[in-house]
């Protein structure tokens, strides 16, 4: 891939992560949960799960999902179930407090396992992304070259841009995080709602 092709997919990736979507408001709320320091692993998680999708959808799995109904069905709904479970998880959850740290900078329920786990399911969990990737992909692949270096230059190209972006809105979350110790509840209650409504819409979605 020459330079100004990299440099034009570089821009077609960032205009795809700034598209609203499931992992920046995970991240925006672990942000004001948990910290920039731990929703790295958040972030982390999610571009782990990302470069699954990217790497699945060179190997054709995008395409599979897009030619079989019933593939695409069964996919769709686990996404939409794990999403409809974490907006109720976060719906109920208490507000989050600048205050409760313990001595290693921790909030009760922020554990780097669970976050990067919730960050790479929320990724993982949406087939459109996975055919999505498989549809954009190709545009930028060069003939001849292996399926390691794609899923290197390609994958490993969004992530970075992904994983920058969610600290940026894990940052930014921080700074208005007295604001929501005062009024946390309610944007848990909206992050939540937030979630099943992706599930929601994600259940009536269609292959193309």
């Amino acid at each position: 891939m020459t330079l100004d092709i990299w440099l034009i997919y570089l821009a077609a990736a960032a205009g795809l992560s700034l598209t609203p979507g499931p992992n920046g408001l995970l991240s925006l709320n672990h942000g004001v949960r948990f910290g920039v320091r731990r929703t790295a692993f958040t972030a982390a998680g999610g571009v782990t799960g990302f470069m699954v999708l990217v790497a699945a959808s060179l190997a054709g799995l995008g395409a599979l999902l897009a030619a079989s109904e019933q593939a695409f069905t069964i996919a769709k709904w686990i996404g939409a179930a794990y999403l409809v479970w974490l907006g109720i998880r976060t719906f109920r959850a208490p507000p989050p407090s600048v205050t409760l740290e313990d001595a290693e900078g921790r909030i009760a329920g922020g554990g780097p396992w669970r976050l990067f786990t919730q960050g790479f399911l929320v990724a993982v969990s949406n087939p459109k992304a996975l055919i999505f990737f498989a549809a954009f992909l190709p545009q930028f692949m060069v003939p001849g070259v292996s399926f390691l270096t794609h899923l290197v230059v390609l994958g490993g190209t969004f992530a970075v841009v992904e994983f920058v972006y969610e600290l940026i809105l894990a940052g930014a979350a921080r700074r208005i995080a007295p604001w929501l110790g005062r009024h946390g509840r309610w944007f848990n209650r909206a992050t939540g709602v937030a979630f099943v409504g992706i599930g929601g819409v994600l259940t009536t979605a269609n292959r193309i």
